[in-house]
């Protein structure tokens, strides 16, 4: 994989960007047309000019002027190529009239009633673009009921019309597309639930921006090997076991199972030495299958306060197999009180979830809180559905003070300064008990080898959504960690 950050921006910081590439001098006519021909040789790419009629249907603004391009050159290319516009071709505006009077000289025009339609082998998708904002009706979800019943192959141009760029969310009625192209960067809605299920295979083309006008100061990208590559721990001949990390894991007698499984993770991940503190009638639960592990009693919190005076453990992890209670609540306190970098996960976030502001006060840099949406809610029900998930991760990062990881099968990643991270690696598989323990363990293991909470966040959710998809039907959480090894030998 290329050590390449992928940035991640909303409509708004898209349409920034533009302005400040035509601020430059740059023809925004020529954006359109580099646009239109990025989607044009990807068709041409993946399909001969004999595979059947093409429609290319317009919509009344820039996304349908990309679509007349579109069209002009597939057409110009051999295919057998048709047009429905949402509007008159005279009646289009600015660079949208430019190519739409380009197609007029020679191409036809189809009324927009879908049921005047033919049967295409292939649907451009050029109704509507990325600044879309309001739920769509009438013509527009008719075609789009039309296209998704029409089991033609289906390519979006920058986002399927009616997803919104912004958050994935289905404004009435959405294309599925086979494949979306789209321009620059990707937009937050292709990689957020549902809109990247509407997306098919998305492409970033390349089209002439750069780096140098993304917006915001570039905070959001997407969750690859480019983001947190350079900062895996990777043991060289003079480490040791000590050197390499030493986790502890705060177990329970109520779950061990969680406890045991995250130790797995973060032993598999590359933690040198591992310690697990529990009662100690459950401590041979906890060393059955993992003989290399380290056994410490703790039956109160003294014990913990005692074990936590050892300064070689570098990383903490509590709450994992936890009950919600007091006890669960001073064992978090006393944890996050050594000054360790530490994951907060299950019943570690749980038991605060009527005093929200006691662990909040506790927060930092190197402190990880792990909820999935339930237990997000609980600790922050103020930041509800109605926020997109980016926004919603970002304030709570910046509340706890610590990193958040939002899961879900789009795990959203934020760091208190504002920086974030959208997961589109993951596998339906991963809906199983146990999954979220192996991987508050990776987290906790990548902690411990000394890589930054944010990072190691991120790089823990990858190798997760990794393992996931390497094992498929039939994975249960037990799997997960074995799979670990062959991930890190394919990243060198």
């Amino acid at each position: 994989m290329s050590l390449v950050r992928q940035p991640v921006v909303t409509s708004s910081e898209m349409r920034a960007a533009e302005r400040a590439y035509f601020a430059r001098g740059n023809d925004s006519y020529e954006l359109m047309r580099r646009a239109g021909a990025a989607v044009a040789d990807a068709i041409s790419r993946a399909h001969a000019p004999d595979v059947g009629p093409v429609l290319v249907l317009c919509g009344p603004g820039n996304n349908g002027g990309d679509g007349f391009v579109i069209a002009d050159l597939l057409r110009h290319a051999g295919f057998d190529v048709q047009v429905a516009a949402m509007r008159a071709l005279q009646d289009y505006q600015g660079d949208a009239a430019t190519a739409a009077a380009k197609w007029g000289q020679g191409g036809n025009l189809l009324p927009f009633e879908p049921a005047d339609w033919p049967r295409p082998f292939l649907v451009v998708d050029a109704l509507f673009g990325i600044g879309l904002d309001r739920k769509l009706e009438g013509k527009a979800t008719a075609a789009i009921d039309w296209v998704n019943r029409s089991g033609a192959v289906t390519w979006a141009v920058d986002v399927p019309s009616g997803i919104s760029a912004d958050d994935g969310r289905v404004l009435g009625a959405a294309i599925r597309a086979t494949n979306t192209v789209t321009f620059g960067w990707a937009k937050v809605g292709h990689l957020l639930l549902p809109g990247r299920a509407y997306c098919g295979t998305l492409v970033v083309a390349p089209i002439g921006l750069d780096e140098t006008i993304v917006p915001a100061g570039g905070k959001t990208f997407r969750n690859d090997n480019g983001f947190w590559g350079s900062s895996l721990p990777r043991p060289g001949p003079l480490d040791h076991k000590y050197s390499r990390g030493h986790a502890l894991v705060i177990g329970s007698s109520e779950m061990p199972g969680a406890g045991r499984l995250a130790a797995l993770g973060a032993r598999r991940i590359g933690a040198g030495m591992l310690s697990v503190a529990a009662p100690a009638a459950t401590l041979t639960l906890y060393m059955a299958d993992q003989p290399g592990i380290i056994a410490k009693p703790a039956a109160r919190a003294e014990d913990l306060v005692e074990i936590l005076m050892d300064r070689r453990i570098s990383a903490v992890l509590v709450g994992s197999g936890l009950v919600p209670n007091t006890t669960t609540r001073e064992g978090v306190i006393t944890a996050l009180s050594a000054g360790r970098p530490a994951v907060v996960d299950g019943g570690g976030l749980t038991a605060f979830a009527d005093r929200p502001d006691d662990l909040f006060t506790l927060g930092r840099a190197d402190v990880v809180l792990t909820p999935h949406e339930g237990e997000f809610r609980r600790l922050f029900p103020d930041l509800g559905p109605e926020l997109a998930k980016v926004e919603r991760a970002r304030r709570a990062a910046a509340r706890a003070k610590a990193v958040i990881v939002l899961k879900g099968a789009d795990t959203v990643i934020a760091a208190p300064d504002g920086s974030i991270l959208i997961n589109d690696v993951s596998s339906p598989y991963l809906a199983t008990a146990g999954s979220g323990d192996v991987l508050a363990g990776l987290i906790l293991g990548l902690l411990a080898q000394g890589m930054p909470a944010y990072p190691a966040a991120a790089a823990a959710v990858w190798f997760h959504g990794k393992a996931g998809l390497a094992l498929g039907p039939g994975l249960i959480a037990e799997d997960l960690p074995g799979a670990i090894p062959a991930l890190l030998a394919g990243l060198g």
